[in-house]
């Protein structure tokens, strides 16, 4: 082998050399860069991501007046609760760009000016900074609740047919229910409290102390302030074991027994119209007179004392409105079920917590 072959061949290795340093350093970046995305995204829906700030943004609003936030065990099942619903929204809101739903600028800006038209700007910006969210987050919320109604318009409640033998069926089986000898109020409830009860299914974002319940129940009031679903979020919030599951329906009670009812409820309770809700209330012990909870009670219809007859639109519309609420709860449930086995959902902090045995750093 003569010197031009030696120093060729030596050329050759160290191009081989100089190809591998890069395609290790290439590697090298490609590993990085796929470990800072893993730990910044936390979950993806249909491609979509859900970074890490999404949720420590939640997560900070919902703990920031907690007297004792969360830590450990209680603080990982939080933040798995807040990137549930997370994905959930996802999930409506990719659906809604398929049917072309989502909700518009002109939408978002007129349900904004509705929500402000009782304030001063002075007023409503106060009332921001109150509840601790920024103006973009509101009208994002908005936004999300505009879009989600659409949706569920479409999806769910222009599918329910409540017929007139419907109607007549169920008067049939109820007449008891239309004699009525005092004043009915049908009512609803979301319920927040910090004292613990095994009988609490719906373990969403569980209060653990008052500091924590007052957050929960703010944000609550907050979000049907935005125009979310007050059948919605009981079922989603409310941690009361007998209401929660039916939207927090409390079902009809007679005037009586509104009356000996704690006196907070009874006197808001009472200057509310069908479909509006209540402030926050405060349920004390009568007692130790030391809270036990907050509540946020909906006054869905009142019905005067009297015979009804199936004659009367009212009593016509009391039945179809129930029965049209019942299926629309039903189809709701089963629609979410159906989004997400459609979806693909990756939750890569539910693996990251399942790999590391519930061990979080």
């Amino acid at each position: 082998m003569d010197g031009g072959d030696s120093l060729n061949e030596n050329s050759d290795r160290w191009r081989f050399a100089i190809w591998l340093a890069i395609a290790i350093v290439a590697l090298a970046a490609m590993l990085g860069c796929k470990s800072q995305t893993s730990s910044d995204v936390m979950a993806t829906v249909d491609g979509r991501k859900i970074f890490r700030s999404d949720v420590d943004k939640s997560y900070e609003n919902l703990v920031a007046s907690a007297q004792q936030p969360p830590a450990g065990e209680q603080a990982t099942i939080l933040r798995l609760n807040i990137l549930r619903q997370l994905i959930d929204d996802e999930m409506v809101m990719r659906r809604a760009e398929k049917l072309g739903l989502l909700a518009t600028d002109d939408e978002v800006d007129r349900k904004l000016n509705e929500i402000k038209s009782p304030y001063t700007q002075g007023q409503f910006d106060q009332r921001l900074k109150e509840k601790k969210i920024s103006l973009e987050d509101f009208k994002r919320d908005i936004r999300r609740s505009i879009t989600l109604d659409k949706v569920m318009n479409k999806e769910v409640s222009s599918k329910i047919n409540v017929t007139d033998q419907d109607v007549t069926n169920y008067f049939n089986d109820h007449k008891a229910e239309f004699n009525l000898i005092e004043p009915q109020y049908h009512l609803a409830q979301i319920f927040v409290t910090p004292l613990p009860n095994p009988q609490v299914h719906n373990q969403n974002n569980k209060a653990q102390n008052e500091g924590d319940a007052r957050k929960k129940i703010q944000m609550i009031s907050n979000r049907l302030d935005s125009g979310d679903d007050f059948a919605t979020l009981a079922m989603n919030y409310s941690e009361d074991p007998e209401t929660s599951g039916n939207g927090g329906d409390l079902g009809t009670v007679p005037e009586s027994s509104l009356r000996t009812t704690d006196p907070a409820t009874r006197d808001a309770v009472l200057k509310l119209k069908p479909g509006q809700y209540t402030s926050i209330i405060s349920v004390v012990n009568p007692q130790t007179k030391q809270p036990v909870g907050f509540r946020i009670v909906k006054l869905v219809s009142k019905e005067p004392a009297g015979q009804r007859d199936l004659s009367d639109p009212r009593v016509q519309q009391a039945i179809r409105s129930q029965l049209h609420d019942r299926r629309e709860q039903l189809l709701k449930a089963a629609y979410y079920e159906i989004l997400r086995d459609s979806a693909k959902v990756e939750n890569y902090y539910a693996k990251q917590i399942l790999d590391s045995n519930g061990i979080m750093k």
